[in-house]
């Protein structure tokens, strides 16, 4: 896995998984369901954490597995199932 400039290795997957929700999820759901949570986290920064642009912490990438209904392991890639 090439990381490059990357800043985080589960932002590709956290777009997946918001995209492939039958409605697709907002940027702007995914804020809300993460300050349910107690994550206080914007929509722009969900962007910025799918392109790659902005670190995520431990706790963050449970909060986002949650909202999501998938793995940690599937946000980080090691896992080939939701």
């Amino acid at each position: 896995m090439v990381f490059m400039d990357k800043k985080n290795v589960c932002g590709a997957r956290i777009r997946e998984a918001r995209l492939s929700e039958v409605p697709k999820a907002t940027q702007k759901d995914i804020s809300a369901r993460l300050q349910l949570q107690g994550i206080n986290m914007s929509e722009s920064s969900v962007g910025k954490i799918e392109l790659g642009l902005r670190p995520i912490t431990d706790i963050q990438l449970i909060a986002f597995a949650k909202a999501l209904k998938v793995s940690c392991a599937w946000l980080l890639g090691e896992d080939l199932k939701k």
